[in-house]
């Protein structure tokens, strides 16, 4: 079996390092303050679309010596969570962020290309230090030049795990299924209650649109990506915002009836800063390359730093009134 590091205690690092675990992987993941001695003195515990899993793994803040590794942070914490675990910088390395071109980022930053890049679908909570809730099972798409190394690794421990050419393309459809995430932040709701208020399905179809069409503007193919068609992508980009507005609603309805929180709600409640930056504003900074505007995804951008300096959610009439549509 081999020695698995994962950087990066969250829903998706965590899940993942569960699972690797019961499958009989020697497991090693970084974590910090409560979910370090949660996970030292009991293990983890994943429960939910996945199954129930406790597992005991090696919790530390940095990775001992392993034969490849996962990074599993949020984007913002790429650079100093490389520099803190210099054995990434010797093994192949699965980078599984939000937002563009994570892989060549750590590629970057690493000096070295043995770098894969990871898209899940899945939806998980961090519930409690050590606790995991995935709400919605889903699938893990590998692509890159490590990518059919980690595709092996991992198909046996997770369900759902496919190797994907044309990893950018995905990436792209990827941060179509993310303009889900930003708004229920502003009104402090779940992703289903969010996608139930009709001002706000309009918003995050609006996303959507500006999202496909800066993609393709950009040179990219969107390729198809959890339910994400080639029809459905084209419905989005061409067809009226409440024909197009079916794709979300199909979203939130395989998310089913537990209420999904974001990663950007999670980050907020938490009082940490979120990846915004990586995911409406990547939409803002790829259509600045080539010569466009997005002010949709960029209204919604500057709300959620509003959002992480004050300790009230926005009402629906407040974001309806902010966020421009056209």
């Amino acid at each position: 079996m081999t020695r698995v590091g994962i950087i990066g205690a969250g829903s998706i690092g965590g899940h993942l390092a569960a699972m690797l675990a019961a499958e009989g992987h020697t497991v090693s993941i970084t974590a910090r303050g409560g979910n370090l001695t949660a996970i030292s003195d009991d293990g983890l515990h994943v429960s939910g679309a996945f199954g129930e899993f406790h597992e005991r793994v090696r919790a530390q803040e940095t990775l001992p010596d392993v034969d490849a590794v996962v990074l599993a942070t949020k984007t913002l914490d790429t650079e100093t969570a490389l520099a803190a675990n210099p054995i990434a910088a010797e093994r192949p390395v699965l980078v599984i962020q939000n937002g563009l071109n994570g892989h060549g980022r750590a590629a970057t930053i690493l000096g070295h290309e043995r770098v894969a890049g990871g898209i899940s679908t899945t939806a998980a909570n961090l519930i409690e230090p050590g606790r995991i809730d995935v709400t919605a099972a889903g699938k893990l798409f590998i692509g890159g030049r490590e990518g059919e190394f980690f595709t092996e690794l991992l198909q046996g421990a997770v369900p759902g795990v496919a190797h994907v050419d044309g990893i950018e393309g995905a990436q792209w459809t990827k941060l179509v299924i993310n303009m889900v995430n930003a708004v229920p932040a502003l009104v402090d709701r779940s992703v289903q209650d969010t996608i139930a208020t009709p001002p706000l399905l309009r918003i995050i179809t609006a996303s959507m649109r500006e999202t496909v069409r800066i993609g393709r503007a950009s040179g990219n193919t969107l390729r198809p990506l959890q339910g994400l068609s080639t029809f459905l992508l084209r419905l989005i980009e061409h067809g009226p915002l409440p024909l197009a507005a079916i794709v979300p609603r199909r979203m939130a309805a395989v998310m089913g009836d537990v209420p999904n929180l974001g990663s950007t709600q999670q980050s907020i409640v938490r009082g940490k800063p979120t990846e915004i930056g990586y995911l409406n504003g990547a939409v803002v900074d790829a259509a600045r390359r080539v010569g466009r505007e997005a002010p949709v995804n960029a209204a919604i951008t500057a709300l959620v730093h509003e959002r992480e300096a004050r300790s009230e959610p926005f009402t629906v009439d407040e974001v309806a009134q902010r966020i421009p549509l056209r």
